[in-house]
């Protein structure tokens, strides 16, 4: 596959946003976070070892991975210490299973966090790219949890690493049409269940690199000419202490000549549904992160050295360095990017809320503070948020 990686033709900024008029709606605030991941971790010579992998090439994918350890729910031993790849029924099964647990957790930490109970749930929108559900993972929630059955519900399926942010623009555009009302994004990816064991390096940089892991963020905006919209003097604090970030802002890039180069389709070879990652991917999205992210910043009256925190996806250590590279960031700006994929690996749509958690907990937001959130992903496509706190 031929991808051109050329830098693109910056596009021409937005006019700069419209003040909030007086009784417009307000934008939602991020309320909590919580995550969850799978009970067993292990460490990539761990994985090498049971995988049974000796290819020298192998396995300096995995060891050069800038990954410590990864949370995976592995087949059972087949035998001899080998492990039997599972049939793509046992997969979706395993999906489910695991899709269901980490969600509950996750939902309930947010929850926790966010001051709320599941009486106060409102909107649950689930996001997953692991497996396939239908019903989605939202109604075995609701069923599983007890949650009102009347809450309202949405499953975002198949987006790929990129889609907690497409999530987060639908559900935050619901929280500002209800204000007062609590709405939450639950990212709950198993990729144990996406697994392909065979000797190709297809398969190894998919299988090097990514981990089960579980992201909730809980969503509320307060009522127009509440004490704590935007332009009132003195904020309210939410139930759970300091104030989170309201969300300004989206932006999105579709790289539509690289719609191929990172899929999750079909593998007629293994009888299953496998990844494909491009070796050009990281450079694909390093040459576009300018263009998506200048033209969030830009539509806000916002320059780049305006933002003092970002979020981006742990996609890979060259992922990372690309975005690092080509917006011009230090690696401190990309501390708790880097520190997610050490700990947990890739853990899909998920992995932008664990570097979030990080940055609630080291307490380094200040009030006026802006923070950019970006993912990437199928598509390929990179997607952007502008948040304050």
């Amino acid at each position: 596959m031929t991808i051109s990686i050329e830098r693109p033709e910056t596009a021409p900024a937005r006019p700069l946003a419209v003040p909030r008029r007086r009784g417009a709606a307000v934008p939602a605030r991020i309320a909590g976070v919580g995550t969850a991941v799978t009970a067993t971790s292990y460490a990539q010579d761990e994985l090498l070892d049971l995988l049974q992998i000796t290819d020298p090439k192998i396995r300096s994918v995995f060891l050069n991975s800038a990954i410590d350890r990864r949370h995976l729910t592995l087949p059972p031993d087949g035998g001899g210490g080998a492990r039997e790849p599972e049939a793509q029924g046992d997969l979706l099964d395993k999906h489910k299973r695991l899709a269901v647990e980490m969600g509950a957790e996750a939902l309930a930490a947010c929850l926790e966090r966010a001051g709320a109970g599941l009486a106060d749930l409102r909107h649950l929108c689930c996001v997953t790219s692991t497996g396939f559900l239908t019903p989605g993972l939202s109604a075995l929630l609701i069923r599983e949890l007890g949650i009102d059955r009347h809450c309202g519900r949405t499953d975002i399926v198949g987006m790929g690493c990129n889609a907690g942010l497409n999530a987060l623009n639908v559900v935050a555009g619901w929280a500002a049409a209800h204000p007062g009302e609590l709405a939450i994004v639950l990212c709950a990816e198993a990729c144990s269940a996406a697994y392909t064991f065979d000797s190709t390096m297809r398969t190894a940089v998919v299988n090097s690199l990514f981990g089960d892991g579980a992201a909730a963020v809980a969503l509320i905006a307060d009522a127009p000419d509440a004490p704590d919209a935007p332009d009132a003097p003195d904020p309210r604090p939410l139930p759970s202490g300091r104030p989170g970030p309201r969300i300004l802002d989206f932006a999105s890039c579709i790289i539509t000549d690289a719609v191929d180069a990172m899929r999750y389709d079909w593998d007629r070879d293994q009888g299953r549904f496998s990844f494909f990652l491009d070796p050009q991917i990281p450079y694909v999205v390093g040459a576009h992160a300018e263009i998506v992210v200048d033209r969030l910043l830009h539509g806000n009256g916002l320059r780049r050295s305006d933002v003092a925190h970002w979020l981006v996806h742990s996609g890979g250590k060259k992922v990372i360095d690309a975005v690092v590279v080509n917006l011009g960031l230090s690696r401190h700006d990309v501390r708790h990017t880097v520190g997610v994929l050490r700990d947990y690996g890739n853990v899909s749509s998920a992995s932008f809320l664990f570097s979030y958690e990080r940055l609630l907990l080291e307490d380094a937001a200040r009030p006026g503070d802006y923070g950019v959130l970006m993912t990437m992903g199928p598509g390929s496509t990179i997607e952007t948020a502008l948040v304050q706190w």
